[in-house]
């Protein structure tokens, strides 16, 4: 009796073995199909061609590298002819890539060219077959987006260690000016925006586009901002509080950001340059690196964009009857003399022009034609929004206020990375 439950057992095994050896054959079987995925890129199928990337060099034109690569003279000439309308081939940025296919036959030249000069535009011309030149722009997406974060150290670093654009550090500093300091932000000091950002394939960002609504506790003061569009004519944009304040001043503090004061407004300072000989200085030095780019600290129209042997490239805005700002020792100037400018708009770049020992900025200030010092004057406060608009504001403000409200400081995936790391932590320990 037992021997034959032992054979009927043994016969039950080899019938399972067998089953399962059937399907793993079966699953092996399978994994070994290979199946063909296509590899589009630029419109061409890149698997059927033998793709060759190469950076542009100093030198490089677009007819020698086709020359380099088996085009002769006269058929580059005539690709040129024929792509010129399409094409601009005379931009070629050094150290910028471009890619060359070529068929996986024994022909040596290519049969087309891809150059990408920035991460939203590509062109491309084909050779062979028929020729043909194409700029593609690729279509921008802008996103709206949430964040948030704790002050542990700088604004920074916290935005860093938030997963979020570093580049919200100089909007959010922008927008409150004049209500935070930034170089003094405490320990606990939270913030939350609601931004969009600009995105090409889905996952390459090309920056913040704008921050629709702000919050920040400062030092255990909550301090909203939420835009609004208060010209549609000049596109004039600020920011206002829930409220209905406007959060600018007329004046920015300073024509160029995060910057330290190297000289202040002083009748009788004594200036090495020439000598250790007192000479007045109605001006306020923003030392900054060469290129830094320098802002319209208010609204106005260009009266001046000239240079002069003293104050090298310079520009001077009058913003009203009773205030004018100049700017000098400018790399390079970006308006002319009667544009209208927006405050924080940019009019030139940090540069050494003129008589200075440094880079930096000298910003001059006059009120009814007389030049003082900005810093103490009781500036005018930014113009507030109209009766009429005030209705419309907050009919826009209210939704973002309940919006922004029910943002979390810290997101999902912050809170997961911290309880991660306590696991491993505790873990280790």
């Amino acid at each position: 009796m037992k021997l034959n439950k032992l054979i009927i057992f043994l016969c039950i095994s080899f019938l399972f073995q067998g089953c399962s050896s059937v399907k793993k054959n079966e699953n092996t079987s399978s994994s070994n199909e290979v199946k063909y995925i296509p590899k589009i890129r630029f419109g061409y199928d890149l698997n059927n061609y033998h793709v060759v990337e190469k950076k542009i060099k100093r030198g490089d034109t677009f007819g020698s590298i086709l020359e380099d690569n088996s085009i002769d003279y006269p058929d580059v000439y005539k690709i040129l002819e024929k792509t010129k309308k399409q094409v601009n081939t005379r931009k070629l940025i050094v150290g910028k890539s471009y890619k060359l296919l070529f068929s996986k036959d024994t022909i040596s030249s290519p049969i087309a060219m891809i150059y990408q000069p920035d991460v939203s535009t590509y062109w491309k011309i084909q050779f062979r077959d028929s020729v043909f030149g194409e700029t593609i722009k690729k279509p921008i997406k802008i996103v709206t987006l949430q964040g948030a974060g704790i002050i542990n150290s700088s604004l920074y670093e916290t935005m860093i260690q938030s997963g979020l654009n570093d580049q919200l550090t100089y909007f959010l500093s922008d927008i409150y000016a004049w209500t935070i300091d930034f170089f003094r932000l405490q320990k606990g000091d939270k913030f939350k925006v609601i931004y969009t950002e600009k995105f090409v394939d889905d996952s390459i960002s090309l920056g913040i586009n704008d921050i629709k609504a702000a919050y920040f506790n400062h030092n255990g003061k909550e301090l909203y901002a939420f835009e609004f569009e208060t010209d549609n004519a000049k596109g004039i944009i600020d920011y206002f509080d829930e409220n209905a304040k406007n959060l600018r001043r007329a004046f920015l503090k300073a024509p160029v950001k995060f910057s330290r004061i190297s000289s202040r407004y002083n009748l009788k300072r004594r200036i090495a340059y020439y000598g250790n000989r007192v000479r007045p200085h109605k001006g306020t030095d923003f030392a900054a690196s060469v290129g830094t780019p320098i802002m319209a600290t208010a609204s106005g129209k260009v009266v001046k964009a000239s240079y002069t042997r003293a104050n090298g490239n310079y520009v001077t805005v009058k913003h009203n009857n009773t205030y004018s700002t100049q700017y000098l020792h400018m790399k390079k100037r970006k308006v002319r003399k009667g544009d209208f400018v927006k405050q924080g708009d940019i009019i030139g770049w940090v540069g050494m022009t003129g008589n200075t020992s440094g880079p930096h900025v000298c910003y001059r200030f006059w009120k009814n034609g007389r030049q003082v010092d900005p810093f103490k004057q009781k500036l005018p406060q930014a113009k507030p929004i109209s009766k009429k608009l005030k209705e419309e504001y907050l009919a826009h403000m209210n939704p973002m206020k309940i919006e922004i409200d029910c943002v979390p400081f810290e997101p999902e995936f912050l809170n997961y990375r911290i309880n991660t790391e306590k696991k491993i932590n505790n873990a280790s320990e």
